[in-house]
Protein backbone atom coordinates (compact mmCIF):
# COMPACT_ATOMS: atom_id res chain seq x y z
CA UNK A 1 0.00 0.00 0.00
CA UNK A 2 1.29 3.38 -1.50
CA UNK A 3 -0.26 6.31 0.93
CA UNK A 4 0.49 9.64 -0.93
CA UNK A 5 2.76 11.91 1.32
CA UNK A 6 4.22 15.24 0.44
CA UNK A 7 7.20 14.46 3.67
CA UNK A 8 9.75 11.79 2.56
CA UNK A 9 11.12 9.56 6.18
CA UNK A 10 12.87 10.01 7.79
CA UNK A 11 13.67 13.79 7.69
CA UNK A 12 13.76 16.24 10.68
CA UNK A 13 10.29 17.43 11.10
CA UNK A 14 9.66 21.09 13.38
CA UNK A 15 6.58 20.86 15.47
CA UNK A 16 4.90 24.28 17.43
CA UNK A 17 3.30 23.55 20.56
CA UNK A 18 1.57 26.66 21.81
CA UNK A 19 -0.41 26.50 25.13
CA UNK A 20 -0.91 28.37 28.70
CA UNK A 21 2.04 29.40 30.45
CA UNK A 22 1.85 27.15 33.19
CA UNK A 23 4.97 25.79 35.62
CA UNK A 24 5.80 22.94 34.04
CA UNK A 25 4.63 23.15 30.66
CA UNK A 26 7.54 22.80 28.96
CA UNK A 27 8.26 19.28 31.06
CA UNK A 28 5.29 17.66 30.65
CA UNK A 29 4.94 18.47 27.18
CA UNK A 30 8.76 17.18 26.69
CA UNK A 31 7.58 14.13 28.17
CA UNK A 32 4.87 13.57 25.28
CA UNK A 33 7.27 14.45 22.61
CA UNK A 34 10.17 11.81 23.48
CA UNK A 35 7.24 8.97 24.33
CA UNK A 36 7.13 9.31 20.20
CA UNK A 37 10.50 10.41 19.48
CA UNK A 38 12.77 9.01 21.81
CA UNK A 39 15.77 10.36 20.29
CA UNK A 40 14.56 13.75 20.42
CA UNK A 41 17.08 16.26 21.90
CA UNK A 42 15.69 18.60 25.05
CA UNK A 43 18.46 20.80 24.79
CA UNK A 44 17.32 21.51 21.02
CA UNK A 45 13.74 22.62 22.23
CA UNK A 46 13.03 26.77 21.65
CA UNK A 47 10.90 27.93 24.18
CA UNK A 48 9.29 31.58 23.72
CA UNK A 49 6.88 33.29 25.68
CA UNK A 50 4.07 35.80 24.17
CA UNK A 51 4.85 39.67 24.62
CA UNK A 52 2.21 39.75 27.22
CA UNK A 53 4.00 36.75 29.24
CA UNK A 54 0.37 34.57 29.13
CA UNK A 55 1.17 32.31 26.64
CA UNK A 56 4.41 29.59 25.63
CA UNK A 57 5.35 28.33 22.28
CA UNK A 58 7.69 25.70 21.97
CA UNK A 59 9.23 24.59 18.88
CA UNK A 60 10.33 20.67 18.71
CA UNK A 61 12.11 19.53 15.74
CA UNK A 62 12.11 15.84 16.01
CA UNK A 63 13.58 13.07 13.68
CA UNK A 64 10.21 11.68 12.28
CA UNK A 65 9.94 7.98 10.99
CA UNK A 66 6.72 7.60 9.76
CA UNK A 67 3.54 9.39 9.31
CA UNK A 68 1.98 7.21 12.04
CA UNK A 69 4.77 8.43 14.38
CA UNK A 70 3.62 11.87 13.53
CA UNK A 71 -0.24 12.02 13.59
CA UNK A 72 0.16 9.76 17.11
CA UNK A 73 2.13 12.90 18.25
CA UNK A 74 -0.21 15.46 16.55
CA UNK A 75 -3.32 13.95 18.90
CA UNK A 76 -1.51 13.05 22.35
CA UNK A 77 -0.76 16.68 22.02
CA UNK A 78 -3.72 18.25 20.78
CA UNK A 79 -5.53 16.38 23.57
CA UNK A 80 -3.55 17.82 26.30
CA UNK A 81 -5.15 20.19 28.39
CA UNK A 82 -2.06 22.88 28.35
CA UNK A 83 -2.10 23.07 24.64
CA UNK A 84 -4.00 25.30 22.70
CA UNK A 85 -2.67 24.70 19.07
CA UNK A 86 -0.30 22.41 17.53
CA UNK A 87 1.16 23.38 14.05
Amino acid sequence: MHEDSLIEYPCDFPIKIMGQAADGFSTVLLEVVTRHAPDFDPASMECRPSSSGNYLSLTCTIRAVSREQLDNLYRELSAHPLVKVVL
